[in-house]
């Protein structure tokens, strides 16, 4: 089943229509479905699909070597060219008088395989584009080596490649289409479970429970998840237990350097070191207050949901997975997880007025969007507020996100017009989402504000 992508898939046959010479690098995280992505893009297209392995490289180039005569020549014996160097003149000179894709799906692993093979493809590239009508696909889940390394300043592909696509997790509303058994409310947590990884997606099944799911999926020491971190991380790191320490500090509350430099034990430079890393790979984001502009309040939380729940829930559990009692460790589990699904549910709403953004139906045309969190100088305490999406030019949208069972009264609405008063906009919208309701005194407030946005999440699911 395939699914969503339609932007990606836009791009892609716009540079395919174009039948020139093109090099599309696409990459992102294991499991996002990029190489899903490339396979519908290549139907009835004529393409030389090469997956790199670990191994050295004259069994690259020998796997390369079969599947360009796989291609163009059909099954059958298939030489082995002398250098990748002979393979590419080869490939380029079939594309002169025709359309010809080529993808190098796990480029990674060619680079690690065959020093200077970037370089080799440069030269290649320098020699042949003018004339040549060949796609050129680079695949690969090294996020730092795709995203910067191979195509960014001094990169030995700088300024060649003609579109760059970062393969992205499905947001909440494309990754429901994978299920049509479960609730809403299911839908929801399965989404705060396994985030959005089409791969992580398909391992949870609609004819069970949520509880089961969990169970099947984490709570099983031969589980899908129990070793998909660790696979993750190995992908692109050494020392994996320095980097196992510091996401279980991040996703168990230590959202600052040196909240995390206290659970792990370590340095703050050291764990500085690491988080700066995790970032790159898309395993941590890092935020600061909305319009701050310096970064003494940064803060860090697992990006990806999964690890996010994997970090947060089965380390401190793991005995007890190890002896079956699976049982058990779902029913501490249960307990924490309303709270673990506010985060979730906020992420959820920000989603949702970017989707409603391109229309026009945001009630703020915004450009920027984020969250705040501070003291509140009026009584000294701490203060948040989940969303705060402005436009640049004095109007803003305050929002707070509340995933609770009962209906949310006034107070919430009061509080966050007090709290946006923080701010020097001249223009102030507002807004709350809940996940069941509003009590007949939010709605006269909401009317007396000015139409103040009152959102449940049944409303948002109607819309999308």
């Amino acid at each position: 089943m395939f699914v969503g992508r339609a932007k990606e898939l836009n791009e892609l046959n716009w540079l395919y229509r174009t039948d020139k010479f093109q090099l599309a690098v696409v990459y992102g995280r294991r499991r996002v479905g990029k190489t899903a992505l490339i396979n519908e893009f290549l139907r009835g297209k004529e393409a030389i699909f090469f997956t790199a392995q670990e191994t050295n490289a004259g069994q690259n180039l020998e796997n390369f070597s079969r599947d360009v005569f796989r291609c163009v020549y059909g099954h059958g014996p298939a030489p082995t060219f002398r250098s990748f160097l002979d393979a590419l003149e080869h490939v380029f000179a079939l594309s002169k008088d025709r359309r010809l894709v080529l993808v190098i799906d796990e480029y990674q692993r060619l680079e690690r395989s065959h020093e200077g093979f970037a370089s080799l493809l440069q030269i290649m590239i320098d020699r042949h584009k003018d004339v040549s009508r060949l796609f050129l696909v680079l695949c690969g889940s090294d996020v730092p080596l795709m995203g910067g390394r191979l195509t960014g300043g001094g990169g030995p592909l700088q300024g060649r490649q003609t579109a760059q696509l970062r393969v992205e997790p499905f947001d909440f509303f494309d990754s429901r289409r994978f299920f049509r058994g479960f609730s809403d409310e299911d839908t929801a947590l399965v989404y705060g479970v396994v985030g959005g990884m089409p791969q992580y997606l398909l391992q949870m099944h609609d004819f069970i429970s949520v509880e089961d799911n969990i169970k099947n999926a984490f709570l099983r020491p031969s589980s899908p998840f129990s070793e998909e971190p660790e696979n993750l991380l190995r992908q692109g790191v050494r020392e994996l237990a320095i980097y196992n320490a510091v996401i279980t500090a991040v996703a168990g509350g230590g959202a600052r350097v040196s909240e995390v430099s206290e659970k792990t034990g370590e340095g703050t430079s050291v764990c500085s070191a690491y988080l700066k890393a995790l970032v790159g790979m898309g395993v941590l984001k890092k935020e600061t207050p909305f319009a701050e502009k310096t970064q003494k309040r940064t803060t860090y939380s697992v990006a990806d949901n999964m690890l996010r729940f994997w970090y947060r829930f089965i380390p401190p559990n793991l005995s007890a997975i190890q002896s079956g009692m699976a049982d058990a460790v779902y029913g501490s589990i249960s307990k924490q997880l309303p709270a673990f699904m506010g985060g979730v549910f906020e992420d959820i709403c920000r989603q949702y007025l970017w989707r409603l953004r391109p229309g026009g139906g945001a009630p703020v045309e915004f450009t920027g969007m984020g969250r705040w969190w501070g003291v509140d100088p009026r009584t000294k305490s701490g203060a948040e507020i989940g969303i705060i999406a402005a436009d640049g030019a004095g109007a803003a949208l305050f929002c707070d996100c509340w995933w609770a069972d009962g209906e949310v009264d006034t107070p919430a609405l009061d509080g966050l017009v007090k709290r946006s008063e923080l701010f020097p906009f001249e223009r102030r919208r507002f807004c709350l989402f809940a996940k069941k309701g509003f009590t007949p005194g939010c709605v006269e407030r909401a009317a007396e504000l000015g139409g103040a946005g009152l959102i449940t999440f049944s409303d948002m699911l109607r819309r999308f």
